[in-house]
Order: structure tokens, then C-alpha cells, then sequence
């Protein structure tokens, strides 16, 4: 705010705001605001049926609500104070809401907020080990009940069913994705079922105290043949490789390319056709990423999944994803369920 003159921000995404007063709200339509002013108050502005919860949970802030049918707007005009420049997330603010306010100038807070957030505390480093290990409980669950038969939707529909059953909530809609469907990363469930000879890739994640996990694991119907088992191989190997890179200190470009290096070396770079890894926190997608080239510098603290993969359009694919935290010796893995290809029952 100092760097670009401004004189109060308006902070509009759920995350952030949880992420810096320790308030974490169900999104819905009604006005939600954080405002910082450049004298150093805080004001968090919600509606009235929000009020009591936020002022139980909020840290360091003044609460202000509005009620229904009331002007949202005249609330955090009121908060925002006489301002000719105002920071605001231009990645979540909608033009929508921030033509209620009339607002001049406006200069973008996003970058700073995700450079704070990409650099992990205790606390949040300790929810990001507890959804990983309620991740791990479900993949050991999820590969003991399955068998062929079974539909993709009905897949994941029990996937979601596993992870509330830890207590936790979805870190994004589960993937199952069966035979020649596991060629195409973010295809969402079908109504394919399960058959003998069949790749099953599974990517899913709790979320546990607004902290995500992430993780793929692979399986086949019956048997394994052994292109199945050298393309598993081959990935696994990428992903070995990746992580033993990671330190603090790394450029994540030379993460990426230590994955696709070992793809490479085994046959299958082309067949590569994704990043690495992402960054994970209160978001199931922040920084920093795992891209090729990347000239940014890996910091103790931050927390990215290693993910690489080979999709082979017809035949199908192999992913394998594991959450890990940056340390300044080398890497911590967060998700810790078998890696092999397992087997699920034929019939």
C-alpha cells in the first residue's frame, strides 16, 4: 500500500481474509470485505448473520456488519475512509462490486498477498500435514473397496463420502478417471465403469482447517501388463527425481526440469504436457508453481505438489502426486500412501 499510495485496501477473497484475521466465512452473494487503512486499522466489514461468528473468530480487527435490505456499500465506504488510491485483488474483485463504490485509481494488492501466503507458518504447515494425513487415511480406504463394475461418478461420488467421513471437507471436486479416460488430466467423472485391464487415476484431497491436500494415486483392474507397469515406473522415477531437487534455495524451473529430464530419458517427454507441480495452501492452486523455465527461487515455507505425468491418447494415463514442503536441506513429503500401481479385483 505504502509502495503504491494508497491509502486503504479492500481485501474481497474468502481466502485472504481468512488467511489474515483468522475469520474463514462460507463465500455466498452478500458483500464481504477486509479493509486495511494505511494508518494501520482493520476493519472487517459482513453481514449481519455474520457478525457473531466473525467477531468470535477475528483477530486484531474491528467488526462492522449491515443488515438485509440495507445499502452493503455505505458499510464499507464507511470503513474505507477518503482515499484517491485504493488497493484492491484484482483477481477476485469483480468490476460489479467495485463499481458500488465508485472508486478512482486502483492499484492490484494480489501479488503481495500471494507472495505472503506462499510462504508457510507453523500453524498452517501443521493443518497441511492433518488434511494430507486424512488424505492418506481415504486412498487406503478407497483402493480396499473398489472393484470392476464400477462407474467412474460412482467412484468419486465415494471418494467425497470418504474424506466428510474423516471429518474434513473436499479440497475440490474428486477425479476418477478409468481406461483410456486417464489420457485426459481434468476430464471429470463419467459413467464409464471399471473393466479388466484398466488404468484407474484417482486425484482428490481433504481440506482441513481451510488447508487443502492434493494427491493422485494409480490402480489397474486386475492384472497389470507391462507397458502398464513401465509407464508407472517411468513416472514414478520423474517424480523421485523432482523431489530430490527440492530445497530451499531452488530455481523451480530445474524442478520441472528434473521431471521432464527422467521422462525424457525413459521415452515419454512428449507425452509429458503439464507442469510439475502447484502451489497448496488455502488454495488447492497458489504459488509457487512448479513451471517449466521458472526463474523463481523455492523459500523454506512454501508448499507444492510434484505431479508429473504421461498420457498416452487411446491407451490411457499414469499421474502420481504427492504434497511436499520446501525445507532449507531438502524436502518434506506431506502425503505418504503406497505410490505403486495398485491392483483392484477383476471380478
Amino acid at each position: 500500500m505504502a509502495g503504491a499510495g494508497a491509502g486503504s485496501a479492500w481485501i474481497s477473497d474468502p481466502a485472504s481474509i481468512f488467511y489474515l484475521t483468522g475469520f474463514l466465512a462460507n463465500p455466498h452473494e452478500r458483500l464481504m470485505a477486509l479493509v486495511v487503512r494505511g494508518e494501520g486499522e482493520a476493519v472487517l466489514v459482513v453481514p449481519d448473520l455474520e457478525r457473531e461468528n466473525a467477531q468470535a473468530r477475528a483477530h486484531q480487527v474491528r467488526v462492522v456488519s449491515w443488515r438485509d435490505g440495507a445499502d452493503p456499500y455505505r458499510a464499507l465506504l464507511d470503513a474505507l475512509g477518503d482515499t484517491d488510491v485504493l488497493a484492491v485483488e484484482k483477481e477476485h474483485l469483480t468490476l460489479s462490486r467495485l463499481e458500488g463504490i465508485e472508486a478512482g485509481r486502483v492499484v492490484d494488492a494480489s501479488p503481495a498477498l500471494r507472495s505472503f501466503r506462499a510462504v508457510k507458518e507453523p500453524p498452517e504447515l501443521e493443518s497441511l500435514a492433518e488434511a494430507a494425513r486424512l488424505t492418506d487415511r481415504v486412498t487406503e480406504a478407497i483402493l480396499a473397496e473398489l472393484g470392476a463394475g464400477v462407474s467412474e461418478r460412482e467412484v468419486a461420488t465415494r471418494l467425497a463420502a470418504l474424506i466428510h467421513q474423516t471429518g474434513a471437507s473436499l479440497a475440490f471436486p474428486p477425479l476418477a478417471q478409468s481406461g483410456p479416460n486417464s489420457a485426459l488430466p481434468h476430464l471429470g467423472p463419467s459413467e464409464r465403469r471399471l473393466a479388466a485391464g484398466d488404468l484407474l487415476l484417482l486425484d482428490f484431497g481433504a481440506r482441513h482447517q481451510g488447508y487443502n491436500a492434493d494427491t493422485t494415486r494409480m490402480a489397474v483392474v486386475g492384472r497389470p501388463d507391462g507397458e502398464q507397469r513401465k509407464v508407472h515406473q517411468a513416472v514414478l522415477d520423474a517424480h523421485d527425481r523432482a523431489i530430490e531437487a527440492i530445497r530451499a534455495g531452488v530455481i523451480a524451473g530445474d524442478v520441472d526440469a528434473a521431471a521432464r529430464q527422467s521422462l525424457e530419458r525413459a521415452g515419454y517427454g512428449e507425452r509429458f504436457i503439464h507442469r510439475t507441480g502447484h502451489g497448496l495452501g488455502l488454495d488447492s492452486h497458489e504459488l509457487p508453481n512448479l513451471d517449466p523455465g521458472s526463474t523463481v527461487r523455492l523459500e523454506a515455507g512454501n508448499v507444492v505438489t510434484v505431479e508429473p505425468g504421461v498420457y498416452i491418447p487411446g491407451w490411457g494415463g499414469v499421474r502420481i502426486e504427492d504434497d511436499v514442503v520446501v525445507e532449507a536441506g531438502g524436502a518434506r513429503t506431506l502425503t505418504a500412501a503406497d505410490r505403486g500401481l495398485m491392483v483392484i479385483a477383476a471380478g
